[in-house]
């Protein structure tokens, strides 16, 4: 979502005028998008914030968007006094305002709606992968979660407006089409007429456009991976065969205690369902370990879930108690040592799975999709459909999609050839 939020940001402040600069110290405005999910991160926020002060221009603008403005409000600028600008996740469209009216203090954390998606230009030229948000906000409130707070309850855009900028990106040079949504499969949008669309819908017309060769969608919520969802990847091949889906702890104990309601059953069952409808899918997820009162066996049981759905790619963080949520207030709050453990445990085994699965991919060949050249400017990375980096050597004019043959491979990514 903050690529997307990003990437419109770019494009509205080029509509008036502004051209990126990578150097500091060179730039009339400077903004970081961020994200407020774990307190290490708002914390990078403001040691940012700090050395910009430090390298900018004494009469450069600078300030936050995204979710640790909507976090922090007012108290970002008595932290931070010299910031210009504040804006919550659903007001950054406002950030021309500081524009015309540089001595004033922008400050606007409000939810709002999805106003911002009517207020943005369209950007005149897509990336390969294109993010379309369907959908912000949360109405599960977990826990542990800050995103119901900064982002809001439950909002999906009308159909017709996703699929218009579906069809936008794909006639300016979209191939991938990822839908985004904190709870993405739970988009819902009925119209005046009375029709309710799902994702389900939003996938089989974007596969009716021919530009488009490859769509996927981010993240899922277990209890919202509906039948009519699940018949998608037996039926559509555009749809990439690799979902995340958070399951977040194998035990049912702290599942519970996170107000995730969902049994390992409903889970395992959606699972199977999956690889039922398409033999080849591939499954990432999150995981939280030290949530509060999580027990040795606890823990065991997420060791026991990740080495049976044998999880591809994850992410798995310590927890982190976030304001206005109830876990940062539940007792037994794990130390941080035997979380480290855990988490070090979990990665181990999660890294394993990984490399195993990469390493069976080796004498196969994947349509894949280019991402760039690497950072030594002699290989390109490609993607392949279950999102691994796949490098191969540079060479001139190489195709946005190629067959790769892969002939190597280790935990982080994959090496291959031209086939």
């Amino acid at each position: 979502m903050n690529v997307y939020d990003g990437l419109r940001i770019a494009a509205m402040l080029e509509h008036h005028g502004l051209v990126q600069t990578d150097n500091v110290s060179d730039a009339d405005i400077i903004i970081l998008n961020t994200c407020a999910v774990r307190a290490k991160a708002t914390d990078k926020v403001f040691s940012a914030l700090g050395r910009i002060r430090r390298a900018k221009r004494p009469n450069a603008l600078f300030g936050i968007v995204g979710c640790v403005a909507r976090e922090a409000g007012a108290t970002a600028f008595r932290r931070i006094p010299d910031l210009n600008f504040v804006l919550g996740p659903q007001s950054y469209h406002k950030l021309p305002q500081i524009l015309d009216n540089p001595d004033a203090k922008l400050l606007n954390i409000d939810l709002g709606g999805l106003e911002k998606f009517d207020e943005l230009p369209q950007m005149e030229r897509s990336p390969r992968v294109a993010y379309i948000p369907i959908q912000e906000g949360c109405n599960h409130v977990c826990t542990y979660c800050i995103v119901p707070y900064t982002r809001g309850r439950e909002l999906s855009r009308p159909f017709n407006d996703c699929l218009r900028e579906t069809l936008h990106a794909a006639k300016t040079g979209a191939i991938e089409i990822c839908f985004l949504g904190q709870n993405v499969n739970g988009y819902k949008y009925t119209d005046e007429n009375g029709h309710t669309f799902r994702l389900s819908d939003l996938i089989r017309e974007t596969a009716k456009i021919p530009e488009i060769h490859r769509i996927r969608f981010t993240s899922s919520y277990p209890t919202e991976m509906t039948d009519d969802l699940i018949d998608m990847f037996r039926t559509e091949p555009k749809l990439l065969p690799f979902l995340n889906m958070p399951i977040q702890s194998g035990s049912q104990n702290v599942l519970s205690r996170m107000n995730r309601p969902y049994s390992l059953e409903l889970y395992t069952n959606i699972i199977d369902k999956l690889r039922a409808a398409r033999p080849d899918i591939q499954i990432s997820s999150d995981f939280i370990v030290g949530f509060p009162d999580e027990s040795d066996d606890d823990f065991e049981q997420t060791m026991n879930i990740a080495d049976r759905i044998r999880y591809i790619n994850s992410y798995s963080f310590k927890y982190s108690p976030r304001p206005h949520t109830a876990a940062a207030l539940m007792p037994n709050q794990i130390p941080e040592n035997i979380k480290a453990a855990r988490l070090a445990k979990l990665d181990t085994r999660l890294n394993e799975i990984q490399r195993e699965f990469n390493e069976s991919c080796i004498d196969k060949t994947f349509e894949c999709l280019l991402e760039g050249p690497d950072k030594t400017g002699r290989h390109l990375v490609y993607r392949t459909p279950f999102m691994q980096q796949c490098i191969v050597p540079t060479c001139a004019d190489a195709p946005a999609l190629a067959m790769i043959k892969i002939t190597a491979a280790n935990k982080a990514s994959l090496r291959g050839k031209f086939a």
